[in-house]
């Protein structure tokens, strides 16, 4: 086979990959926007041995029980504040356990990400057949 031709499939197979996942993050956005019970949050601190950066968000959902969102590595890019300050969360009443943070940085950020990831891909493949 052809190299230009196997690199413009390959680039267009990942970039098509790439794209329904911003779609369906898109989506989950949407339905977190539109459906989402909100609660307030509390930013606490990672242990001691965690090296990651940023903490955690303690919530409780609808049925009272604790949960831990951790906010990745979106945490520094959306804004999360000091520990011990109060943010909102948003997550779907048959799954607690998907909550976001309820800003349109962090709802939005994996989208982002995969449409980025989608033009990237989308533009090797053009070149590549050039």
């Amino acid at each position: 086979m052809d190299r230009e031709l196997v690199l413009a499939a390959l680039g267009t197979g990942f970039g098509l990959g790439c794209l329904l996942l911003a779609v369906r993050a898109v989506l989950t956005a949407v339905r977190l926007w539109t459906r989402g019970l909100r609660v307030k949050g509390q930013v606490v601190g990672r242990a001691p041995a965690d090296r990651r950066h940023g903490g955690l968000v303690l919530f409780s959902d609808h049925l009272g029980r604790e949960l831990v969102l951790d906010p990745g590595a979106y945490a520094p890019l959306c804004g999360l504040p000091p520990v011990g300050h109060s943010v909102p969360v948003v997550y779907v009443r048959e799954r607690p356990t998907g909550a976001r943070l309820w800003s349109v940085r962090h709802l939005l950020a994996p989208a982002f990400g995969w449409f980025l990831s989608s033009t990237v891909a989308f533009g090797t493949a053009a070149a590549a057949t050039v």
